[in-house]
């Protein structure tokens, strides 16, 4: 095969972020993927009925609007995001509910006495939220360029990760607001871990909000692959990699895997001490689908989370607690934390005229064969009487089918390896330069590496920098709109 500057495998948002930079710094770039469509983490496609478009995986992206590579990529240019004035609600029994507004005024106004020590949380990182990304964008060996706001940062984490989590509030509302955006890291609570997760999701939806582009997340790759075409990139579908050596020779090969299919790829290339610590390295909870398509809105029976489009359920802050206890122990909650979203409230193309799409996913054990449907539909129903009546279908995914669908997704791992803070230091391997391995001219560029899951492109950001700087001795290129 025709040898080229450098091979992707990989069309997640990292591989193809990863294919920008590298082809706007003049190199010819060819990316393979295992699908026969490009997004990985961020595809958007028709699964219950014709006009109902679902986003497979990522639905909501915080870090749209805030992330380095998209701000310098112009994305927010390239397609159109709406930004809801509710970032996220969370809802409690008896029609209470804890709304996060875009707005932090409003937000506090909502929590009453807690409301101060709501806005002492978040306010000073809100206001800082480049410092926070920057700090929490790459990986933590590095010395901070915002010296304070890392000390305000992880001050905060001790704070809210810790048993002592959350004392300072006093309401059940603002208790259960913060357990809900902490489970996003999809582990046992309280941790330093997830409290890292929770404070930067929550600074992002008082500062940038919580955007939803418009049509999908499709539309985000689809606009980083046009960017890869225009600058001479091929990108090649339907090609499932287990032999680097059957692809073209390349200078650099940069891989949006996992480091167990790393080991797989070029285990030979790897000193044993490398490999070994790729084979120790440790993956997560897992998360169960369920996509609905309604017939109406869902009837929460808090009138204000009408207007959300995004939402956390399972109750308050012990039953939060309790619940990822359970998944973390192996077994199935009871009760699961379940995250959801409507994005027709913001984005009605993605429905026929009058209808909605619901995306919802349930923490459950790794591995987890159970059909979700019938647990999210009881979550939701909870908080939202009459939800059954406003299905017209759904389509579940159960933990084992997510991980067949996407490698990358171990037992249904959607954060492509365990969110805990030593791999948060050592993700995979205790480095400066994380994303280059000791196989000559081979780097890493998945979810597995600093800064770890989201759609942000990070990641491919700085494997495509290391790899420019020690393969073949560029700088950056300049990645806005020409």
């Amino acid at each position: 095969m025709t040898a080229v500057d450098a091979v992707v495998v990989g069309a997640g948002p990292n591989g193809l972020a990863a294919a920008v930079v590298l082809a706007r710094a003049g190199l010819s770039v060819e990316v393979f993927e295992r699908a026969e469509t490009i997004g990985g983490g961020a595809r958007t496609a028709e699964i219950t009925l014709p006009g109902f478009r679902h986003d497979i995986c990522s639905a909501v992206h915080p870090m749209g609007a805030a992330s380095p590579f998209f701000r310098d990529f112009q994305l927010a240019q390239r397609i159109p995001f709406c930004t809801p004035e509710i970032s996220y609600a969370h809802p409690l029994e008896g029609g209470l509910a804890g709304i996060a507004y875009h707005d932090i005024d409003r937000t506090v106004a909502g929590l009453g006495s807690d409301g101060r020590w709501w806005r002492s949380l978040f306010s000073p990182l809100a206001a800082r939220i480049d410092a926070v990304t920057e700090f929490t964008g790459s990986t933590l060996l590095r010395v901070p360029r915002h010296p304070a706001t890392a000390l305000r940062f992880g001050l905060r984490a001790l704070e809210v990760g810790t048993p002592a989590w959350s004392l300072r509030f006093r309401g059940d509302v603002a208790r259960a607001m913060i357990a809900g955006v902490n489970a996003h890291s999809i582990g046992r609570m309280p941790s330093l871990a997830a409290a890292g997760v929770g404070l930067v999701l929550g600074a992002h939806a008082h500062a940038r909000g919580w955007p939803i582009p418009v049509g999908g997340s499709q539309s985000i790759v689809d606009a980083m692959a046009e960017d890869i075409r225009q600058h001479g990139g091929k990108i090649h579908t339907g090609v499932d990699v287990d032999d680097l050596d059957a692809l073209p020779s390349a200078r650099a090969h940069l891989l949006d895997v996992t480091p167990r299919a790393l080991v797989k790829l070029v285990g030979k290339r790897l000193p044993r001490g490398y490999r070994r610590a790729m084979e120790r390295f440790r993956y997560g909870d897992a998360v169960a689908k369920v996509d609905f398509a309604l017939s109406d809105p869902v009837p929460w029976a808090n009138d204000e989370m009408r207007s959300a489009p995004t939402f956390h359920l399972g109750g308050t802050r012990a039953e939060l607690a309790a619940a990822e206890a359970e998944v973390a122990a192996g077994r199935h909650a009871p009760s699961p934390y379940v995250l959801a979203s409507q994005p027709t409230i913001v984005d009605p193309t993605r429905a026929p005229d009058g209808r909605h799409v619901l995306w919802a996913y349930a923490h459950v054990p790794a591995g987890s064969t159970v059909d979700p449907t019938e647990m999210v539909t009881r979550q939701v129903e909870r908080f939202a009487p009459g939800f059954r009546d406003t299905i017209l279908a759904s389509h579940a995914v159960s933990a084992a089918q997510l991980a067949e669908y996407n490698p990358n997704y171990i037992g249904g791992d959607i954060s492509a390896g365990a969110i805990t803070l030593p791999q948060l230091i050592r993700r995979p391997v205790l480095s400066n330069d994380p994303w280059r391995t000791p196989a000559k001219g081979v780097y890493l560029c998945s979810s597995s590496t600093p800064p770890g899951t989201g759609v942000h492109g990070m990641v491919g950001l700085h494997a495509a920098r290391s790899a420019l700087r020690n393969t073949f001795g560029l700088g950056m290129p300049e990645l806005g709109i020409e």
